[in-house]
């Protein structure tokens, strides 16, 4: 029996914002988007074959997907199946999410970002207000800019505690942060420091390519996004023999998706069952 997280990101390269401190999404055509609904398709039903295992899913996009109806019908399928023990998506809440009750939702989980430049805070708070009227757990996240840290503020006291709000660190000019403006922020979201800098890992233990992979459309799997190296694919035999623990060959790692499963970090204590989607065990009443 396996139990694994798998991290899926398909050909699609699009997204119906445009963000400029974003370098994902560059722009699809209609034969990628025909392209990655057939690579969908394929891992579904790849799913639904996985009934004695525990196999947690993380769709990763390049992008936005939740806007289009193959993610949407996809999800709610997946978790439906008795081997998927978790489906989680990274998403801006732009689309309506009536397709959410046709979810397991106690098995659905999503990944929000905010962009204050794009999305209403208000229509985007609804649309937070709907995911816990279905009971569907999610956490926060934005890009800790200087210009929207006062919204950043205002957001953290308007969620209820329960829901955490994460600070993703803008890396894209150096000494961004003065000592002061990060402690700002770890004022909103107390890991921020976490996202401050790079993480070394060459040659430490990491999780990934042992109890988490990451999945390509056409089943290409390797240890996680930002190492090459294939370790065989998902849809032909003996990819399992594949995972085991192996140090992490990269100087360092810069993405929570990626240093969330380094060893030395312990994430999996201050995340528990919610690392995937950022939710800390921790989180209560009181906030973190």
């Amino acid at each position: 029996m396996l139990n694994l997280s798998i991290l899926y990101r398909g050909p699609l390269k699009s997204c119906n914002y445009g963000c400029g401190y974003c370098t994902l999404a560059r722009g699809s055509t209609a034969a990628d988007h025909a392209e990655d609904e057939a690579f969908l398709a394929r891992l579904v039903a790849w799913a639904a074959g996985r009934g004695d295992d525990r196999i947690s899913v993380f769709f990763t996009p390049a992008g936005e997907a939740l806007i289009y109806a193959w993610y949407q019908q996809a999800i709610a399928r997946m978790t439906q199946f008795p081997g998927i023990v978790k489906v989680i998506a990274q998403t801006n809440l732009s689309s309506p999410l009536d397709w959410i009750g046709t979810c397991q939702t106690d098995k659905l989980a999503l990944w929000c970002t905010y962009h204050p430049q794009r999305a209403q805070r208000e229509s985007f708070l609804n649309q937070c207000r709907l995911l816990d009227a279905r009971g569907v757990r999610y956490s926060i996240g934005m890009v800790g800019l200087r210009e929207h840290l006062d919204e950043a503020k205002q957001l953290r006291d308007i969620l209820p505690p329960h829901v955490y709000l994460w600070i993703n660190a803008f890396r894209h000019e150096t000494d961004y942060y003065s000592p002061e403006l990060a402690e700002q922020v770890t004022a909103i979201d107390p890991l921020f420091p976490f996202s401050l800098h790079p993480h070394a890992s060459r040659g430490r233990a990491c999780h990934t390519g042992h109890k988490v992979i990451a999945v390509e459309g056409d089943g290409t799997i390797r240890r996680c996004h930002f190492v090459a190296e294939p370790l065989g694919n998902l849809y032909q035999p003996g990819w399992e023999q594949e995972l085991r623990p192996r140090p992490c060959p990269r100087d360092d790692c810069h993405c929570h998706i990626g240093y969330a499963h380094l060893a030395h970090l312990r994430f999996d204590t201050v995340f528990g069952e919610g690392l995937l989607e950022r939710i800390p065990a921790y989180v209560s009443t009181s906030g973190l």
